[in-house]
């Protein structure tokens, strides 16, 4: 199992942050145009416990590979946890946490994930698979800071 920890500040209150990262339609926006998402079910409402979002993603090589998380637990304003069913992943359990700061919101992102195909997946992991998710993240935080700065 690998993990990816990541935190960010927004000058914007925790509720303002929760308001925009409570909502599936959002993530549209944070994910790299290259890996050509496609919301399956466009649902424009607040996250719930229970709640299943479909997409289509490319995450290497242009292959589109279909996408489904399950919001697993909610504590609004706090965090949200989702766990992929079904995806590129062997596993991908994602936490969200929203902390107020001085100034803003923290947000801090724990992933937990293990990729597929057993040797051969631990193999092209360091290769391929760690420096993606990185990017991932990566684009994500600057996006982050377009919208956001952006509205102030």
């Amino acid at each position: 199992m690998y993990t990816i920890k990541a935190k960010q500040f927004v000058a914007l209150s925790k509720q303002e942050a929760w308001d925009f990262f409570s909502q599936p339609i959002n993530l549209k926006q944070l994910t790299p145009p290259e890996m050509n998402m496609r919301m399956i079910d466009e649902q424009q409402q607040e996250m719930y416990a229970g709640m299943v979002i479909s997409y289509k993603v490319a995450p290497l090589l242009g292959i589109a590979l279909p996408w489904s998380s399950e919001i697993t637990q909610v504590k609004k304003g706090e965090y949200f946890i989702d766990s992929m069913i079904e995806g590129p992943f062997k596993i991908w359990h994602h936490q969200h946490f929203f902390k107020a700061v001085e100034g803003g919101t923290e947000i801090i992102d724990i992933v937990n994930y293990q990729v597929p195909f057993g040797p051969l997946g631990k193999l092209f992991h360091p290769i391929i698979v760690k420096s993606r998710v990185a990017e991932i993240f990566t684009y994500r935080n600057q996006r982050i800071k377009e919208i956001f700065s952006s509205n102030n």
